[in-house]
């Protein structure tokens, strides 16, 4: 690459850091053309708890249909709701 790149500014703290990077692009600090791809296999998503409220039915039919399939309910609510959110 010919173009100079711009030396790496010091951050006194990581909101500082974050406001930098909303306002300038990557491209004139780094050289992106030498990245390579990395794999990080135990990297978790995070995850968050919710509070859900569902009609008693509802819950019991879940439950069947997890049970038939012999995974936890909640998991089960998980999958439907990844397949559901791909099909849109």
């Amino acid at each position: 690459m010919n173009k100079k790149l711009k030396p790496l500014p010091q951050f006194a703290n990581e909101s500082q850091e974050q406001e930098f990077w909303e306002a300038h692009d990557s491209a004139e600090f780094v050289d992106w053309t030498t990245a390579k791809n990395v794999s990080l296999p135990n990297l978790k998503p995070t995850t968050k708890t919710i509070s859900l409220r569902l009609p008693q039915h509802l819950l019991d039919g879940i439950k069947t249909a997890a049970n038939s399939r012999d995974v936890p309910y909640q998991s089960l609510i998980k999958v439907w709701l990844q397949e559901k959110l791909h099909t849109q």
